[in-house]
């Protein structure tokens, strides 16, 4: 992360200024011009909501919010007005700026600053040519309100750094970030952040007779790798943990079912859920949350080798249940209920899985909506929605109805890996639901997890999503 926020002094009529304020706001106060005050309001009277005041060594910037109610849709309106502002900051080569406000919410200057930081991020590392020139010269985001604590900025510092880190593993190339070179960052991650890590080998695995996941991986050339991730403080407000289980599919071809190749190009992203499981806890270990969470990645590709699994095959899981494989390129599910399985051991209050699992979920809600469904009561659906709402990663929770698994029915095994063409997302939710007796959430990220194009702060390619939303729903259902 090559960007910090901080506190900045009452002193800083030297530096760049954002002042966020409203249309009809006394500008006096913040002592500009006569002549700055004239150029504000014509402005003003273009329905301008966005201001440069360019003075002999400074900029200011006046961003204009209009709502006296901040519904979590007016913040997210000052998130994407940070993103405009940081392009023209950015296109000015500025490298710091100060941050004030004369509204009454101060709340308003952390949404600021959040879109500032999001919108930063780059992914650089395989530019050659010109490095300097395409890196952002933005580096440092100054705060100046009493109003705020350092604790607050100390958590956005940390969210912002795990969205990062999340994002960079996601658009690192299988070509580097294979199975084993994904569970190696996890341990970076908490070798910096201060959680605890557990990486069994491919030995580990068989003696745990993980089958699903050892039959997505028959394929592969490189060995898979289960991580196991813990953070438990002594002040953990929770007695039994939560899991949080993330798919870890480094390369997803299909298989033998193999994907066209305009689906093919960006399966790198298919570990999306296992960065964010890894994202997730180094934002909490960070700012040492009172929580007592569990991570658990099954890592491996998916490739059609010779010895690849194949449609028809019967593959006996860690439960013990065998499963007819009727689709190979269904392989994210095949790996989470080991991993489901495993988690039993632990005796959590509650399962959470979160995957790029399903085309059937991206085709439902697009990139504006993560699905969610599961067996967990709605008091903890509720406070999960409220979460996504708050930092805009927004949950639509499908249905979860008993009647979706006749049609996991299998001929000659216990469950098949597919339903039908329709209900696609809640089959495969249904699927995983076999795996774990506890109370159960499936997050479905397909649709939000990597975009084709730019969709404001949240940047293209990697989003890095699940990280602010399942950090926010801990806070919520648990810290309090």
């Amino acid at each position: 992360m090559n960007l910090e926020i901080s506190k900045g002094t009452k002193n800083i009529s030297s530096n760049n200024l954002i002042v966020l304020t409203k249309k009809d706001s006394d500008f006096k106060q913040f002592c500009f011009s006569d002549k700055e005050i004239i150029f504000a309001n014509k402005n003003i009277e273009k329905d301008i909501t966005q201001i440069t005041i360019t003075q002999d060594d400074r900029y200011i910037f006046l961003v204009l919010i209009d709502e006296d109610t901040f519904t979590f849709q007016n913040k997210e309106k000052v998130r994407k007005a940070a993103y405009k502002l940081h392009k023209e900051i950015i296109g000015l080569k500025i490298n710091d700026v100060c941050i004030q406000t004369n509204l009454d919410n101060s709340e308003i200057i952390l949404l600021l600053a959040e879109g500032l930081a999001l919108s930063n991020y780059q992914f650089l590392k395989y530019f050659t040519d010109e490095l300097d020139k395409k890196k952002n010269s933005l580096e440092k985001i100054k705060i100046v309100d009493s109003k705020i604590t350092d604790m607050q900025i100390s958590e956005m510092n940390s969210i912002i750094k795990a969205v990062f880190k999340t994002k960079d593993l996601i658009n690192e190339p299988v070509s580097y970030l294979n199975s084993v070179q994904l569970a190696n960052e996890f341990e970076k991650m908490s070798n910096e952040a201060g959680f605890s890590i557990d990486i069994f080998d491919e030995k580990k695995i068989k003696q745990l007779k993980m089958g699903g996941l050892l039959a997505v991986n028959q394929g592969s050339i490189d060995p898979p790798r289960f991580s196991i991730m813990e953070w438990k403080p002594e002040n953990a407000k929770n007695k039994k943990p939560v899991i949080i289980v993330g798919k870890g599919l480094v390369y997803d071809t299909g298989g033998l079912s193999l994907k066209p190749t305009k689906g093919m190009d960006s399966m790198k992203s298919d570990m999306s859920g296992g960065a964010a499981v890894a994202g997730l806890f180094y934002a909490v270990a960070k700012q040492k949350l009172p929580v007592h969470i569990i991570g658990l990645v099954p890592s491996t590709d998916n490739r059609p080798d010779g010895n690849a699994y194949a449609p028809g095959d019967v593959v006996k899981m860690h439960n013990g249940l065998n499963v007819e494989v009727l689709n190979t390129d269904a392989e994210g599910r095949m790996i989470l209920a080991d991993a489901l399985s495993f988690s039993e051991k632990y005796e959590p209050e509650l399962v959470i899985d979160i995957a790029t699992l399903t085309g059937s979920a991206a085709i439902a809600t697009g990139k504006e909506a993560t699905v969610v469904m599961g067996n967990a009561d709605d008091k903890t659906f509720d406070i999960l929605e409220k979460s996504g709402n708050e930092v805009f990663e927004r949950v639509s929770r499908f249905p979860f109805w008993d009647e979706y698994n006749e049609m996991l029915k299998s001929d000659i095994a216990d469950l098949q890996n597919i339903g039908g063409r329709e209900a696609g997302a809640i089959t495969a939710g249904k699927f995983l639901e076999h795996f774990t007796k506890s109370p159960f959430i499936h997050i479905d990220i397909a649709g939000t997890a990597f975009l084709s194009g730019t969709d404001s702060y949240k940047g293209k390619g990697a989003t890095g999503v699940g990280v602010r939303l399942l950090y926010e729903f801990l806070k919520q259902s648990i810290v309090k």
